[in-house]
């Protein structure tokens, strides 16, 4: 799949598992230095599922820096400005889970 053009980043891979009316999954692939900055979402939790890392989820409201190691997860729920990592800037690759509702990108 092709990066979405409303997105104001860019990371190695982006996979579509399924999508369906108010419904998104998705295997993302971040390089060594590669990230999804601060934003958040109006309507939607991000649920993740970490498949290589450590990964780092960053939260604010409450001020947060989630470790993940394969195998673990972490919900982001609606609302809360979130950005992910690579731990010490290295590579990822993580499950997205986005719903349920429309899928928005509000930058912090």
């Amino acid at each position: 799949m092709t990066e979405p053009k409303d997105l104001p980043y860019k990371i190695k891979r982006r996979e579509e598992i399924a999508r369906a009316e108010g419904l998104r999954v998705q295997i993302l692939t971040l390089a060594a230095g590669e990230e999804i900055p601060w934003h958040s979402h109006s309507i939607i939790d991000d649920d993740f599922f970490c498949m290589e890392g450590p990964m780092v989820v960053e939260t604010r409201r409450p001020d947060a820096a989630n470790r993940l190691m394969p195998g673990e997860t972490l919900k982001v729920s609606v609302g809360q400005p979130h950005r992910v990592i690579g731990e010490g800037g290295g590579p990822c690759r993580f499950l997205l889970v986005q719903g349920v509702g429309e899928h928005d990108f509000v930058p912090e």
